[in-house]
């Protein structure tokens, strides 16, 4: 799990409550999708991009 993914639900509980709902498929889904950026900007734009649609319990390509 990427830190700045792992910093964000620590810092926000309705978002790791949401993410921790989502089937293994969808957790296995975002977390690719995260770790495959190469710098940190990049990975924290992605996770802040992403978080509504986390919160609504959809996967990454719902």
């Amino acid at each position: 799990m990427p830190e700045e993914f792992k910093a964000k639900l620590d810092k926000t509980p309705p978002l790791k409550k949401a993410f921790e709902a989502l089937t293994p498929g969808r957790q296995r889904g975002y977390l690719l999708y995260f770790s495959a950026a190469k710098q940190s900007d990049t990975r924290k734009a992605r996770v802040e991009k992403y978080m509504p649609q986390i919160l609504d319990g959809k996967g990454l390509n719902d």
